[in-house]
C-alpha cells in the first residue's frame, strides 16, 4: 500500500496575525497531511481553535511570552510526541518553543518522525549569536541521534541560515551578516555530510532559490530579493521518496500571510 504524504512547513510570524491575513485559505487549498509550524506566539488553546477540527496537534509554546513556539499538526495518527531536544537543557528565553517531534503513523503501518524547528535569529556582536551557535550544536547532536535510528525522519522549519550563495539574492552584501556567516553555514554542511538531504534543493537543482523569506520592508518581495532559510531536511530513505517540492509564494505582497512562504513536499510512500 502506497500513498503520497504531503508535508508543509511555514513560519507563520504569529498564528493569529497569519489567520487574519488569509492563512486559513492557503491551508484549505494546500491540504497537507502534516503541517509543521514555527513562531506561533500563541497559547495552546488558540492554536487548537484556529486550526480547527480534524488535526492531531502537538504544540510547544515558548516560556517567554510572545516569542517562538513550534507545532506539528497531523491528519494522520500521532503515536508519540517529544518536546525539546531531549538533552535536559532548558533556558526559557533561548530554548523553549523551538523544537518538537511527533511520530506520524502511515496507513501501511510505517512511521515518519517529523520535527518542527525554529532556530534563533541573531545579530553579530551580541550574545544572541553565541546562543544560536550553542543551539545549533545541540540540534546537530539530536539530528545525529535521529539519523542513527534509520527509517523515515524529516526536520523542517525556519533554520535562519541560508546555506549557499544560491540561497540568498544579495549574498555578496551579507557575507558578514548573521544568517549567512561561514560558521553558521558550516552546521548545514555537517548535516548534509552526515547523510541528511536538503529536499527542496535536491528537487530544484542548481538554481537561485526558490526563496522562502522576504523582508516586510521596501520592495524585497516585489523584487524577489529573498533568502531561502526554510527547509525540509530528510533522512536519505525519506528524501529518496520525495517527488515534488513547492514554495507557495503569494501572488502579491498584499496576499502574504507571513514574511515567510510555506514549503510543501510530497513523498511517495
Amino acid at each position: 500500500m502506497t500513498r503520497v504524504l504531503s508535508v508543509a512547513t511555514v513560519n507563520v510570524n504569529g498564528i493569529r496575525a497569519a489567520y487574519r491575513r488569509g492563512m486559513g485559505e492557503w491551508l484549505a487549498k494546500r491540504e497537507p497531511d502534516v503541517l509543521l509550524l514555527q513562531e506561533l506566539r500563541a497559547p495552546d488553546e488558540t492554536v487548537h481553535q484556529l486550526l480547527g477540527e480534524g488535526w492531531h496537534i502537538a504544540h510547544a509554546a515558548s516560556d517567554a511570552k510572545g516569542r517562538a513556539g513550534v507545532a506539528v499538526a497531523s491528519r494522520l495518527p500521532v503515536t508519540a510526541v517529544r518536546i525539546g531536544l531531549g538533552d535536559g537543557v532548558t533556558d526559557e528565553a533561548i530554548d523553549t518553543g523551538r523544537w518538537i517531534e511527533a511520530d506520524v503513523q502511515l496507513p501501511a503501518g510505517d512511521t515518519v518522525t517529523t520535527a518542527s524547528l525554529y532556530l534563533h535569529s541573531a545579530t553579530v556582536g551580541t550574545p544572541s549569536l553565541a546562543a544560536k551557535y550553542a543551539y545549533l550544536e545541540r540540534v546537530t547532536t539530536r539530528m545525529g541521534d535521529l539519523a542513527s535510528r534509520g527509517g523515515f525522519a524529516v526536520v523542517a522549519g525556519d533554520v535562519n541560515v541560508a546555506h549557499r550563495e544560491l540561497d540568498i539574492r544579495n549574498w555578496k552584501g551579507n557575507l558578514r551578516s548573521a544568517g549567512f556567516l561561514p560558521e553558521e553555514r558550516g552546521y548545514l554542511d555537517r548535516w548534509f555530510a552526515d547523510g541528511w538531504v536538503d529536499v527542496a534543493r535536491a528537487q530544484a537543482g542548481e538554481v537561485d532559490g526558490p526563496y522562502t523569506w522576504w523582508s516586510w520592508r521596501g520592495k524585497a518581495f516585489d523584487n524577489d530579493a529573498g533568502w531561502r532559510i526554510d527547509y525540509q531536511i530528510a533522512t536519505s530513505d525519506l528524501a529518496a521518496r520525495a517527488v515534488e517540492a513547492v514554495v507557495d509564494r503569494a501572488s502579491s505582497y498584499a496576499e502574504r500571510f507571513s514574511d515567510h512562504a510555506p514549503l510543501a513536499v510530497a513523498y511517495d510512500l
